[in-house]
């Protein structure tokens, strides 16, 4: 009999020593359980030929075939990833469905006299779950936002936050990007799939009865769309509001996205797809600062010319509830360290902290 769960805490909290995922590696990077380990009974090559001859030719020949090459994969799994394994462990099998793939795998591993069991419904009654949570289902957790204009550290201070003991989401490393058109990393994106199961672990994490501090984002984080559930806990959530000067906010911003910086030829690209919504003139000042090699005058311009008048824009059209302010003279290690912890007390008493 294959194990049902009901809810996401139920299935995270499965008890097993191991969660294997039997599909194909194209299938696992997608999206997968999270801490599952990849031991696919068919590689993405085997998948698309044996579907191809089920459709083509005929569902006996694609199973014969396919039951050769599960089992001859399986076998190869047992002399490699799985032989130091001991009589008593316990591994829970899951496939797309919780069907052949998962059904042959688990028989196997029970036949050495492992303590196998399968996932009912496999990866896709996982995915109901995590999309219920964040689709579904109203926000559980009492969310606070933190503001600011772009270059106030936001994301700095959640981590400076969540050292000490104050509940934070960091949706920008969630979702492999930093938010803007110039926030993109190294390693590409997650799927939407796994940004969201990503996403619903953290959430599962964190305690409903106390705040949690996530900063204030548009409702896309580069190509990841944020679901609908948590959108709508933000945009109804308090914010404290970030105030600190250009200057600072400039020399943070050089020391913290130095490598998007020095790409010079990257940013003229990037630069270049906001021509309709600033114009030439000011586009060409913008490339003008990268030839020159003029990372804090570029900087501050961005700022200026196109960043800040974005968000007075999008402020414009919300009714943001601001609980507190939160003025950042300096932008140093000695600074975010001190608003990080006006920040914690301010969280703690709802806006009536007064830091001596």
């Amino acid at each position: 009999m294959a194990l049902k769960f009901d809810n996401l805490p139920d299935l995270l909290a499965h008890g097993f020593d191991t969660v294997i995922d039997v599909r194909s590696p194209a299938e696992f990077a997608e999206d997968h359980f999270p801490g599952a380990i990849n031991l696919p009974v068919l590689d993405n090559a085997q998948r698309a030929e044996v579907g191809t001859i089920y459709k083509q030719q005929s569902p006996f020949l694609a199973r014969k075939l396919g039951a050769a090459l599960v089992f001859r994969n399986a076998a190869h799994h047992v002399e490699t990833a799985l032989r130091d394994h001991e009589g008593g462990w316990r591994p829970l099998v899951y496939c797309w469905r919780g069907g052949q793939r998962s059904g042959s795998f688990t028989w196997m591993l029970r036949e050495i006299g492992w303590r196998a069991e399968v996932i009912e419904g496999g990866y896709r009654s996982y995915r109901r779950l995590v999309n219920a949570a964040l689709y579904d289902v109203p926000m559980a957790h009492w969310l606070i936002l933190l503001d600011g204009y772009t270059g106030t550290a936001k994301t700095d201070l959640l981590h400076r936050l969540k050292a000490r003991d104050v509940q934070m989401l960091d949706l920008e490393g969630l979702a492999g990007h930093r938010g803007s058109l110039l926030g993109r990393m190294a390693t590409p994106q997650p799927s939407q799939k796994a940004f969201e199961s990503a996403l619903a672990m953290e959430l599962e994490k964190l305690d409903p009865s106390r705040p949690v501090v996530i900063e204030a984002e548009s409702s896309k984080i580069g190509e990841r769309i944020i679901p609908p559930s948590l959108w709508v806990a933000m945009k109804d959530a308090p914010r404290i509001q970030l105030n600190a000067p250009i200057a600072a906010r400039t020399d943070y911003l050089v020391r913290a996205y130095d490598d998007v910086l020095s790409d010079g030829e990257r940013m003229m690209e990037l630069l270049d797809l906001l021509r309709a919504f600033r114009g030439n003139a000011v586009v060409d000042g913008w490339l003008e600062r990268i030839k020159e090699g003029d990372k804090p005058g570029l900087t501050r311009a961005l700022m200026e010319q196109h960043y800040d008048p974005a968000y007075d824009k999008s402020r414009k059209a919300i009714s943001a509830r601001v609980i507190a302010e939160v003025p950042m003279d300096t932008l140093d290690e000695v600074g975010l360290d001190q608003t990080a912890a006006q920040i914690k007390c301010i969280v703690a008493d709802q806006g009536t902290c007064k830091l001596s």
